[in-house]
């Protein structure tokens, strides 16, 4: 799960009744894919104390082992995003510490690391410090997959999303699945995205994909974009009419199923089966004002005529998305 309700500038609601139905699934492990904190002010000077605390108790305390990913939330403010929070570095040390490496160089990025989880090798990539990881992640990989561990990816902003799009095809995205990993999560976009298993994009930027969701070990990478953990709704940029961010055809021909709703995963992994479900979660709503409506920007007529997942829905958890390789 990704880009949390923490902050005034999140919505509590949506991220309490997620936070909630986590904990009753009684998993071994945590990934957050980063955002843990939207709070209000630009260029705040420190992290405040009930931030740091609500995480501790909900994202850390809960789990034996976590795997935090940073997000651009969480960094020192920057004039291009001056309402960071700045709390990574109270949030990191919550965090599993990664595998130590027996190489020396090439080396990981300080925000970047990986960790063995019995039949799974996870890896955390830095979005925003980007360099191609393959000199030093493919010894790593190489090792994992002849051991035939799962191999799965994390880093906060995706390589490839309808949302808001940024061309990353022939540079983020085609070193990601030049490695070939099983799965790369990401977050960012507060919504969900699941692409089908994809190779290698072409030099004309097509995306090779197999339209299934039920695929064998190998037959293509995995992307899903999971940032409904209770940060505000944010329509796709198509819907906004935003020619400039939509994704190209191509993108959406990949694209297996998207929505605006709070959401998590969770993974049953065994040596030979990788399953995966999709929970989306409707909270009870509280009385519709600007600061407790899950929409960005509640009042902007483009609202009309975008609806979120869980309209017209019960509260509660439901099984919304399944994919299982094999």
């Amino acid at each position: 799960m990704g880009d949390t309700g923490i902050g005034e500038r999140a919505f509590h609601p949506g991220f309490e009744a997620v936070q909630n139905a986590m904990r009753q699934e009684k998993a071994d492990a945590i990934l957050h894919l980063g955002d843990f904190v939207y709070q209000p002010e630009k260029f705040p000077k420190n992290c405040p104390d009930p931030y740091i605390q609500e995480i501790k108790e909900t994202l850390a305390q809960p789990y034996s082992i976590r795997i935090f990913v940073a997000g651009d939330n969480d960094l020192p403010p920057q004039i291009w995003k001056p309402k960071a929070s700045g709390c990574w570095d109270r949030i990191a040390p919550m965090a599993t510490p990664f595998d130590m490496l027996a190489q020396k160089n090439p080396h990981p990025g300080k925000r970047e690391g990986v960790m063995h989880l019995e039949t799974a090798l996870f890896v955390v990539l830095d979005a925003y410090e980007w360099n191609d990881p393959t000199p030093w992640l493919k010894p790593v990989m190489n090792e994992a997959q002849r051991k035939g561990l799962w191999v799965i990816f994390a880093l906060h902003e995706p390589a490839l999303t309808t949302a808001w799009y940024k061309e990353k095809r022939q540079t983020v995205l085609q070193q990601i699945n030049a490695l070939r990993p099983d799965l790369v999560f990401a977050g960012n976009q507060h919504s969900y995205e699941r692409f089908f298993p994809m190779d290698v994009p072409l030099e004309n930027g097509t995306l090779p994909v197999i339209k299934k969701s039920k695929y064998k070990m190998g037959a293509g990478v995995t992307h899903v974009v999971a940032g409904g953990g209770g940060a505000k709704f944010k329509p796709f940029a198509d819907q906004q009419g935003k020619s400039k961010r939509t994704a190209p055809d191509t993108v959406f021909d990949a694209l297996a199923k998207r929505a605006l709703m709070f959401h998590y995963l969770t993974l049953e992994i065994s040596h030979d089966t990788l399953t995966a479900e999709t929970h989306r979660v409707c909270p009870s709503l509280p009385a519709q004002d600007e600061k407790q409506n899950p929409r960005w920007h509640a009042d902007d007529p483009m609202w009309k005529n975008i609806s979120l997942e869980c309209d017209g829905k019960e509260a509660g958890v439901t099984v919304f998305d399944q994919f299982e390789i094999a």
